[in-house]
């Protein structure tokens, strides 16, 4: 990992056959240029998010009792505190506020009723990030009619590129069946096109939003990304259920049906407010599996003993657990960084990345990254061409659930013809196909199996839909030693035996055994 770190579970993207000179992480996992760091703020005091000295405005969670709605005299002292009230998720007791006070969360954390309270950021609002995240390496029409010229009579025309899709027996599982289009999953990310030929047949708009602002906005098309917006949600949604339908690709489900919800503001960050509206509207409209491809921003890691990241922890641990008590799945990248998450001890040269980041030793059993690390969250490694962990993945014994393809650079696993980039193929704004990397692929090729599942336990909640997905797994032993470029260094440590270890979770995703057994 770079100091220069972008923000998502960051997709990576990387050219066909050059190395990974660096771990880029797309927001939602970006791409493979590297993107430079947004501009500095000035440091906080200490607990508080910055607020600039002509005390522009900040966004809050305030989280109170769930169940009861705020309480009068909190909605009170938000107000004396100088705060305004954007939106309150009463079911968990989650309040956003919007204030230019740069003593607010430190006063209203005094006030009975108020379990914690804190700043979702650094950065003014509007966002003052001016990070390029660069573009994905795009299917040339060339490229596209030699894959169209090469696929059998029972594929979509670019599915002999797709190495990643035999890799988890999803080509043997869409024999069975394509999966259900009562099931669907919502990919929690930067935006969805949804008019793109291989999305348009399975998207659900009643299921789809935009929730940057932290609360939901509903009109037409809100849920895409804008024109210098990344094209992540869009690759995600693709890779998770592209139509089987003679056009283009085909995901991993290609029966059930996907929805957007956006919650990446146009400089890529993933505050916190903007994640609990995500999962709260999932969860209130029928979703079977969210896809959490991203970290929530400014902090890689939150660390509870801070007040501030407390708050964030909360709130979003809230919202997850709601949605998974409504039904759905919550399936999350494990980051691109090569860290152990089991380590007693991790640098994280990021934080906060919309501000000024500095080096800092984190406990990561403390110190969390959000979504991935919340309990019931499915935590995802990735793996490439080969078979073995990516060159980029996270990893780390008793954090990661389970394994899938997620690319690596193709000169370190190469895939069999006739597939000839080890990156993972997706679709892309504007009706086009490409490649990308990173965890954030590897995740939705798990939502894609938890779908699938769901599809043929349509009554099974939840825990059992997880307890499925790790039994049907296929155990995978360690890699030892992992060099993985060959340079006689160990470049990581799996720990654990093949039925659940480091690298691997409890084994790589199985698409046919979702829709056999």
């Amino acid at each position: 990992m770079t100091a220069s770190h972008p923000r998502h579970r960051r997709a990576l993207v990387v050219p066909a056959g050059m190395a990974l000179a660096t771990t880029l992480a797309f927001l939602p996992n970006t791409a493979a240029t590297a993107a430079t760091a947004a501009p500095a703020a000035p440091a906080a005091p200490a607990g508080q998010g910055a607020a600039s000295a002509d005390a522009a405005s900040l966004s809050y969670v305030v989280n109170v009792r769930g169940g009861h709605g705020a309480p009068a005299h909190v909605k009170k002292a938000i107000a004396k505190a100088g705060g305004t009230i954007v939106t309150s998720y009463e079911k968990i007791g989650v309040i956003v506020v919007h204030s230019s006070n740069a003593d607010f969360a430190r006063t209203i954390r005094k006030v009975p009723g108020v379990q914690s309270a804190g700043a979702t950021r650094n950065a003014p609002l509007p966002s003052a990030a001016t990070t390029d995240l660069g573009s994905p390496k795009v299917l040339s029409a060339t490229e596209v009619a030699e894959a169209t010229e090469q696929a059998a009579a029972d594929q979509d025309p670019l599915q002999n590129l797709q190495w990643d899709l035999p890799a988890i027996k999803a080509d043997k599982a869409h024999e069975k069946s394509l999966g259900s289009p009562k099931v669907t999953v919502a990919v929690i990310d930067t935006g969805v096109d949804d008019t793109h030929p291989d999305i348009a047949p399975n998207f659900d708009r009643a299921a789809s939003v935009n929730c940057v602002a932290g609360k939901p906005d509903t009109s037409e098309g809100a849920w895409r990304p804008g024109a210098a917006e990344s094209p992540h949600g869009t690759h995600v949604a693709g890779e998770i259920a592209a139509a089987k339908n003679g056009v283009g690709m085909t995901g991993v489900a290609p029966g059930v049906k996907v929805s957007g919800i956006k919650v990446s503001n146009p400089d890529g960050y993933f505050y916190t407010e903007a994640v609990v509206c995500g999962f709260m509207w999932a969860a209130e409209h029928g979703v079977d599996v969210t896809n959490n491809s991203y970290y929530t921003d400014p902090w890689y890691f939150n660390c509870k003993n801070d007040p501030d990241q407390k708050a964030l922890v909360e709130a979003v641990t809230r919202a997850t657990r709601y949605a998974e008590r409504k039904g759905a799945v919550n399936v999350a990248a494990a980051g691109n960084e090569n860290y152990d998450l089991s380590a007693d001890e991790i640098t994280d040269p990021s934080s906060p990345n919309d501000g000024t980041p500095s080096d800092r030793t984190v406990d990561p059993s403390e110190c969390l990254d959000i979504p991935t690390q919340l309990p019931g969250v499915v935590t995802v490694a990735s793996t490439g061409a080969k078979g073995l962990k990516s060159s980029f993945s996270n990893h780390g014994l008793g954090i990661i659930d389970i394994a899938a393809p997620g690319g690596d650079s193709t000169a370190l696993q190469t895939p069999a013809p006739p597939a000839t980039s080890g990156l993972i193929l997706g679709t892309l704004p504007g009706g086009k196909w490409g490649y990308m990397a990173g965890t954030s692929m590897a995740s939705p090729h798990v939502a894609g199996v938890a779908a699938l599942i769901k599809s043929r336990h349509p009554y099974a909640p939840p825990a059992l839909v997880k307890a499925l997905l790790y039994a049907q797994a296929d155990a995978t032993a360690c890699t030892t030693p992992y060099d993985i470029d060959n340079d006689g260094k160990v470049d990581a440590v799996c720990e654990g035996p093949k039925n659940r270890n480091g690298f691997y979770g409890w084994g790589m995703a199985d698409a046919l055994d979702a829709v056999t057994r």
